[in-house]
């Protein structure tokens, strides 16, 4: 998985959401934990992940029936459901109402990593897998960086910084989206730690700057212009 592969985790058991988390984190994916689908609806509007794996019943609804109704908004994002419910019809609604994959308890945790995996995987190859501006180059799938040709070598920080701000050319990113996309939600860093990994992250790309400050906001990432 790249640095900046997500996964959205909706389980009320405590002790099962963290043992899920814990191996995902373990594989390379980044994390976001909920216990609940209100929890679940706050994680995603910072973002899509590139997968989301939710308990079928949570405290506050069905999540088939939630995932459903966000598949008739137009939402994309890889399901895999986990669920007690093992009959034919309980798996054929998980499929109807929208889920890729359904893995019924007790499972073992390497499969469930292992299907995430394929699922993320899938997600991935609907995506243009290089991004491009001027003579630098983003290769997501390889986890590569070059700038007139030449090789760089970035940590996962700063890939997943570049990756993020790369998408969205002349848009201002906030630090907090920053956050929010390159950090899980286990390992928040403050504000300024962004800062730094930023100014690394600038020093390696050289010149021509493509990084922008944009007061007050963030960052954003273009051909310089006076108003940044």
């Amino acid at each position: 998985m790249t640095a900046t592969t997500r996964v959205l985790v909706v389980e009320d058991n405590e002790d099962m959401r963290v043992a899920v988390a814990a191996e995902l984190r373990a594989q390379g994916f980044q994390v976001d934990e909920a216990a609940d689908l209100a929890a679940a609806e706050a994680a995603l509007t910072r973002g899509d992940p590139d997968c989301a794996v939710f308990d079928r019943m949570l405290p506050d609804g069905d999540a088939v029936a939630y995932v459903g109704r966000r598949r008739q908004d137009g939402w994309t994002v890889p399901v895999l459901f986990l669920t007690a419910r093992d009959t034919v019809a309980d798996r054929v609604t998980g499929f109807e109402h929208g889920g890729d994959d359904y893995l019924v308890k007790p499972f073992a945790v390497p499969e469930m990593t292992a299907r995430v995996t394929a699922l993320c995987r899938r997600q991935g190859e609907r995506r243009s897998p290089v991004l491009r501006h001027s003579d630098l180059e983003v290769d997501s799938a390889r986890r590569q960086v070059r700038r007139g040709g030449v090789l760089l070598t970035l940590s996962d920080k700063e890939f997943a910084i570049l990756e993020y701000l790369m998408a969205r050319p002349e848009q201002a990113v906030t630090r907090s989206e920053l956050i929010d996309h390159c950090w899980d939600t286990s390992n928040d860093p403050m504000s300024n730690v962004v800062d730094v990994v930023v100014r690394r992250l600038r020093a390696k790309l050289r010149e021509p700057e493509l990084i922008h400050t944009v007061r007050g906001v963030g960052y954003r990432f273009g051909d310089a212009r006076s108003s940044s």
